[in-house]
């Protein structure tokens, strides 16, 4: 579905991404952690095509995304990036509406189907209410997904999203992950995103890729992740390792780098 083989990107004369090679497969939620400057965004941001890598390729649908159009692109994929302006003075409905924008020619004006997605994509995020409603008249989680309505406007295949539940509050961070997870139940979406919150990530991901320095240190089934070994690698923590059903989660305990006394 979405692949990247053998990319690297110099983002600094500090950091770069080195050979980095994943497959992501058509229904999956596959979700990247690791600390702050690992490489996350910058590895969403190469799968989206709004970086190019100066090595390797990625491959999106069988096709080398360089090739595509971002029409095409869109079609079939749609990233939301980590902040979106909600200050910008427009409806939700006007904002759902550019969703459809890589399905129109220049000039054209919306049609029927055009509004039968529309509407599809304001119930399925519950906002029909909204509809009309200045986005900068929102809660945080409600424009989240006002912003995420207009993503499945374009009727991607794929959604990108990097760090969607930032800055909001735990009731909004649950009630856009729990949408995130019914658009992949209900049509299949596969969906790559970047979380801090590893527990969410944990509790929400088929398969979790875990980066440090620009590399991928893991990637697996989140059970196998979510271990010892891996927090101590990536976090230098020790961690207390639960299950509720078939999902892991972390209680940390201490770090584990010596802290020399002063004497």
């Amino acid at each position: 579905m979405l692949s990247a083989k053998h990319i690297t990107y110099q983002h600094s004369e500090h950091f770069s991404i080195e050979d980095v090679h994943i497959d992501i497969q058509k229904g999956e939620i596959v979700s990247l952690i690791g600390p702050n400057g690992s490489g996350k965004s910058t590895l969403l941001r190469l799968l989206s095509h709004v970086l190019k890598p100066i090595g390797g390729t990625v491959l999106l649908d069988g096709s080398e995304i360089h090739t595509l159009s971002r029409k095409a692109i869109a079609k079939k994929m749609a990233m939301l990036p980590q902040t979106n302006n909600h200050q910008l003075d427009m409806t939700v409905r006007e904002l759902v509406e550019f969703g459809r924008n890589p399905h129109k020619g220049w000039f054209q004006s919306l049609n029927d189907e055009d509004e039968k997605v529309i509407r599809w994509a304001l119930e399925m995020t519950n906002l029909q209410s909204y509809e009309y409603r200045f986005l900068h008249s929102l809660s945080g989680g409600e424009r989240q997904r006002a912003w995420i309505a207009m993503a499945l406007a374009q009727r991607p295949e794929v959604l990108l999203l990097d760090e969607p539940t930032t800055y909001l509050d735990i009731s909004h961070q649950l009630e856009v992950m729990e949408l995130i997870q019914m658009l992949n139940d209900q049509l299949g979406m596969t969906v790559v995103m970047v979380l801090h919150d590893i527990n969410q990530a944990a509790q929400y991901s088929d398969r979790m890729i875990v980066m440090k320095d620009g590399k991928i240190q893991y990637d697996d089934r989140t059970q196998c992740v979510i271990c010892k070994q891996m927090f101590q690698d990536i976090f230098g923590i020790d961690v207390d390792i639960r299950y509720e059903g078939d999902k892991p989660f972390f209680i940390p305990i201490r770090k584990t780098c010596h802290i020399p006394c002063l004497t």
